[in-house]
């Protein structure tokens, strides 16, 4: 499966995660789906902020991708869905 934006390969630091993430929300389909994750993402960045294990911070940044990836597809293809919020904890 390829990443849902370009530029996914690219991201290794919190910042440039979060940056990509933010991005990643300007493809949902709704304002509403578009907020709930915005908030959602800067939420999970302020609470991974003291985060300084750097083997943790690069499982946290694939899995955030992952995730990503997988909300943007499952939205794609089986259109809006209630039931994505349950995996934005994972994005950070």
């Amino acid at each position: 499966m390829s990443p849902a934006l370009a530029g996914a390969e690219l991201v290794r630091t919190p910042v440039q995660l979060y940056r990509y993430l933010l991005r990643c929300c300007k493809l949902l389909p709704t304002a509403a789906m578009q907020k709930h994750y915005q908030h959602a993402i800067r939420q999970s960045y302020n609470s991974h902020a003291d985060e300084d294990d750097a083997e943790r911070i690069q499982m946290i940044i694939q899995r955030a991708i992952s995730d990503a990836d997988w909300i943007l597809n499952k939205v794609t293809f089986f259109g809006t869905s209630e039931n994505t919020s349950s995996h934005c904890l994972h994005f950070f």
